[in-house]
Parts: structure tokens; C-alpha cells; sequence
């Protein structure tokens, strides 16, 4: 028989009693876990429900949109010269007809003056012939005078009234390029970055310009949906323009409403998809030209629908069903007919009353006729925390 030394004996001895304290704890921890689930109702799976609700159910599209200005244009000189002033800022709101920058205008003031000067000595002349036709013509009719110089005098007329008429198209030309000297905003908007600064030479045949007017309002939005929405959309918009909601790109903030204000005539062959615009009024300039949003077109509302949250319906061999909980906290299962989800509420056409509680978390762990008992959480992990 082997005999420890004392020293080691002790050791043995403290590892032994060690053991046992934690065996003795282990099981103490499993018998109050076990015990756990029996601080309610003991057999009961708990799980959370909620009641068949019937409310008014939105049906949306969305989409991601591209905003657009209706109107933007780029503000070109039409006349050569030196650009003397320049009366706006660059970002700065302007109205339609608003003075935006002058070219020097000498040179035209100058030609204006002469087409005024030979208008005039073409119009006196005019009159001079009109005067010796008359002449001509009395004396002619008195048979003091030849007829020839009637008719020479009327031709000599007739060419002189097309001079004039070309003085005054000469006039009328000589003043609009003078009037071309004024920059004027052709629409209302908002200007861009400033290309000319004061004192360049602007030229009327270069294409660069001096800033881009942008509209903002109303201003629209572009997006795309796919070509199996098209035919419900277009049945919907017969009724009346339909209403569209441009949110941030995630989703999250509403931006503004609007109309849908424009289909497309083809559907894009590559992508399947149909372009759509909608129309904003946009006073307070929330959506920019560029800007990328979420576009959410409603094409219509089901009124007065038996709705329950989508986590509800569960997909089995016959169809969609939910478990229904009846008085005694009892779940049965039932076949539904599920049609949208909107905004995460499932629409049922058949198969549930409003009023009736259905188990919307922890299906997987109950089976038909199995009692339950509800808990508020609105998590998986919270539910199985409950069932502990």
C-alpha cells in the first residue's frame, strides 16, 4: 500500500473538497434554472401576439429618384464686346427679365444712330417723289404734261418705299443688338457659378457663356419602376394625378409631396423598367437639382382591411397561415389569404376578424394546441430571454 507524505495528503485533500463545492453549486444552478420557467404559468410558451386589426392600408412604389430642374439654362452673350458690368451673384435668385451684366454699348448706340440718319434721308426722299408724282399726275390729267413722267415717278415711288422699309429693318436690327447688350434672365431661378468676369472681351459666338439659371420651382423628380406596375399605375392615374413623397435616400425623413406628372411612352427594353417624373412644388428649395432621394409613389388605398404585422403570416405546405390564439390561450393554426405588405402590416383578404389575437414572435416553438402566454418584447432575443 502506498503511503502519501503528509504535505501531499493535504493537497489531495483540498483539491477533493474543492470538487465537491463546485458540484454541489452546479447543481444547486441547474435546479434554479430549471425551476425558472415555472414563475408564470407553468406548460406555457411564451410568446408575443397582438390583435387583428382593420385600418386603411397605403400601397406605395418606391424607388430611388434623380432630381431635376424643369428649366435650365445657360446665359450666353449675343453680342461681341467688353463686359463692362456684371449685377449679379453667383447663387443668387433672380427673376425672369432681371438685368444681369452690360456689355459696352458705344459701338452699337453708334450704329443705331446711323440706320436713325439714313431712315431719315431715304424717308425725304420718299417724299419728294411723292410729291412730283402728284405733280406729274395733274398736269398729265390737264394735258400739260407727258404721262411718261407719271409713270416714271410711280416706278422711282415703289423703289423708294422698299428702301425705306429696308432702312427701317436695318433700324430695328441696329436696336436689337443693342438691346443684346443688357444681359437679361430668360427665366426665374437660381444662378450657377459665374464663367465671365468684368472687363473680358464676351463674344457672341462662344459657347461658354456667363452662368447657368437653374429653376427650382416647381422643380421634378425622375425615377423608374418596373414594367409589372405599369398597367395599375396607369388604371390609377385615369382617376386623378397620383400622389408621390420624396424622402431622403435612406428612407427615413419625409422631403415633400408631390404629383405625378409624367409616364413614359416605351418601357426600357434592357431593364424592364418604365421612367416616371413627378412634380414638386419646391418654394422652400428642400429638393436640389442632382440630388439623389426615395421616391414613393402611392397607387392606391385599400380601405377598411384586416391587417396584422408581416412576422405573423408563416408560409406552410398548403399556403400561408397564422397561429390564432383562441380564450383558453390556445394556438391554432389557420390558412389566410395574404395579399400586399406595406410598411411592414400584411394585408389578409380571408380568413381573420378584427379582434381575434394571433402570435406574431416565437411560432417555431409552439405546435398546435400547445397553451401560451403573452409577453411585450419586440426582439427575438428578448423573447427567448422570456421563455427562461
Amino acid at each position: 500500500m502506498t503511503v502519501l507524505h503528509p504535505r501531499r495528503r493535504a493537497v489531495f485533500l483540498g483539491v477533493a473538497a474543492l470538487s465537491l463545492a463546485l458540484a454541489v453549486g452546479g447543481f444547486q444552478w441547474i435546479k434554479h434554472a430549471q425551476a425558472a420557467p415555472l414563475k408564470s404559468d407553468a406548460g406555457a410558451i411564451p410568446v408575443q401576439m397582438t390583435q387583428v386589426s382593420r385600418q386603411d392600408l397605403p400601397v406605395w412604389i418606391s424607388a430611388i429618384g434623380n432630381v431635376q430642374a424643369l428649366n435650365s439654362v445657360n446665359v450666353r452673350v449675343r453680342v461681341d464686346g467688353e463686359l463692362q458690368k456684371v449685377l449679379f451673384n453667383e447663387g443668387q435668385s433672380v427673376t425672369a427679365g432681371s438685368l444681369l451684366a452690360v456689355i459696352d454699348p458705344r459701338v452699337y448706340q453708334a450704329q443705331v444712330a446711323q440706320a436713325q440718319a439714313l431712315l431719315a434721308k431715304d424717308q425725304a426722299q420718299l417724299a419728294n417723289l411723292r410729291v412730283n408724282l402728284d405733280r406729274a399726275s395733274k398736269l398729265a390729267a390737264a394735258k400739260a404734261g407727258p404721262t411718261q413722267d407719271v409713270d416714271t415717278y410711280r416706278a422711282q415711288l415703289a423703289a423708294q418705299q422698299a428702301t425705306v422699309q429696308a432702312d427701317q429693318a436695318a433700324l430695328d436690327a441696329a436696336r436689337l443688338q443693342l438691346e443684346f447688350t443688357q444681359v437679361k434672365a430668360p427665366l426665374t431661378g437660381r444662378t450657377g457659378q459665374r464663367l465671365l468676369d468684368v472687363g473680358a472681351i464676351a463674344h457672341g459666338a462662344e459657347a461658354t457663356g456667363l452662368v447657368t439659371i437653374t429653376q427650382m420651382n416647381p422643380i421634378s423628380v425622375a425615377f423608374a419602376v418596373s414594367q409589372d406596375e405599369l398597367a395599375e399605375i396607369l388604371e390609377e392615374n385615369t382617376k386623378g394625378a397620383l400622389q408621390v413623397v420624396a424622402m431622403t435616400r435612406d428612407g427615413q425623413q419625409e422631403i415633400a409631396q408631390g404629383h405625378l406628372s409624367f409616364i413614359d411612352s416605351q418601357v426600357t427594353a434592357a431593364s424592364g423598367q418604365i421612367q416616371l417624373k413627378a412634380q414638386f412644388d419646391n418654394a422652400d428649395a428642400k429638393l436640389w437639382p442632382g440630388e439623389l432621394v426615395s421616391a414613393r409613389l402611392l397607387v392606391q388605398t385599400h380601405r377598411d382591411v384586416a391587417v396584422v404585422p408581416a412576422d405573423a403570416v408563416q408560409l406552410g405546405r398548403q399556403g400561408s397561415f397564422v397561429y390564432v390564439v383562441d380564450a383558453d390561450q390556445r394556438v391554432q393554426p389557420r390558412l389566410v389569404d395574404a395579399a400586399n405588405v406595406v410598411d411592414g402590416k400584411q394585408w389578409i383578404r380571408q380568413g381573420l376578424n378584427a379582434g381575434e389575437t394571433v402570435v406574431v414572435q416565437g411560432q417555431s416553438r409552439v405546435v398546435p394546441g400547445l397553451k401560451v402566454m403573452p409577453v411585450k418584447t419586440d426582439t427575438t432575443a428578448d423573447l427567448a430571454e422570456a421563455a427562461q
